[in-house]
């Protein structure tokens, strides 16, 4: 099984701290981001590659952090938010790039959160030659209009699964955390060719769930999706209490 962290996004929302820093190594907790990540990855002892994808402009910072984790970088030659490949494109991109042909495991490399990935592959394969994407109930109807949401039958099964819905039909949120059987990859290339859009990587799973069995696995606990600084201030707190830091009012580098 390989694991992919896509990391190629330019963070906007984050700016002036994303101007010289990529969000995926903004200390949360004392530590880069992907430091929290890369341990939930090392959980599943059948990973042995990880593969970063991100853009030339933050590439050399990627390199400088990956070198001494083992982790293979990918540079996706774009410069700007306006000429991104898009979450699917990297993806795409790493595959051929790195010739993967096995058990994929795909993270956003903004997400924080504390269910364990080895029990999440667990649950993918029990369920044969399907994907598998982690849910998490938000609770609330308002907010699951700002996010992938996603609706399972009684086997847990994806039955829908729509971007930011004016209307959703469930307030269970996809935390971009999947598995993808090696038999499901090369739809990759498949979807994109049909024209779909690149940027998300939701709008794959949405299409994927009408070609093959995709499973959403359930967790509890705490998720950070970091979008925003009142984000990163929270799950930087979060991070800091785990480790016997103390809370800070105010976001900083230091």
């Amino acid at each position: 099984m390989k694991a992919v962290l896509l990391c190629a996004g330019y963070a906007t929302r984050l700016r002036p701290l994303t101007d010289r820093v990529p969000k995926q190594l903004l200390p949360v907790g004392g530590r880069p981001l992907l430091d929290w990540i890369l341990d939930k990855v090392r959980e599943v002892e059948d990973v042995d590659q990880v593969h970063l994808v991100t853009n030339s402009y933050f590439a050399d910072q990627f390199r400088a952090w990956a070198e001494p984790h083992g982790v293979a970088v990918h540079d996706d030659g774009t410069r700007t938010n306006e000429d991104r490949l898009g979450a699917v494109g990297d993806l795409r991109l790493t595959i051929a790039r790195a010739g993967l042909d096995d058990d994929l495991i795909v993270l956003a490399g903004d997400n924080l959160f504390d269910f364990s990935l080895a029990a999440f592959v667990d649950f993918a394969r029990s369920h044969g030659t399907a994907s598998a994407l982690a849910v998490y109930d938000c609770g609330d109807l308002e907010l699951a209009t700002h996010m992938g949401i996603v609706e399972l039958d009684e086997t847990d099964r994806v039955v829908f699964f729509v971007e930011k819905p004016s209307d959703p039909p469930s307030t269970l949120a996809s935390t971009a955390t999947y598995v993808f059987p090696r038999e499901h990859v090369p739809l990759v290339e498949r979807y994109l060719g049909q024209g779909h859009p690149p940027d998300n990587i939701g709008s794959f799973l949405g299409w994927l769930s009408r070609q093959k069995p995709v499973y959403g696995y359930r967790f509890e606990g705490s998720w950070y999706d970091i979008g925003n600084h009142a984000q990163l201030l929270e799950a930087d707190n979060r991070m800091r209490a785990l480790v016997g830091l103390p809370p800070r009012e105010a976001y900083s580098l230091g």
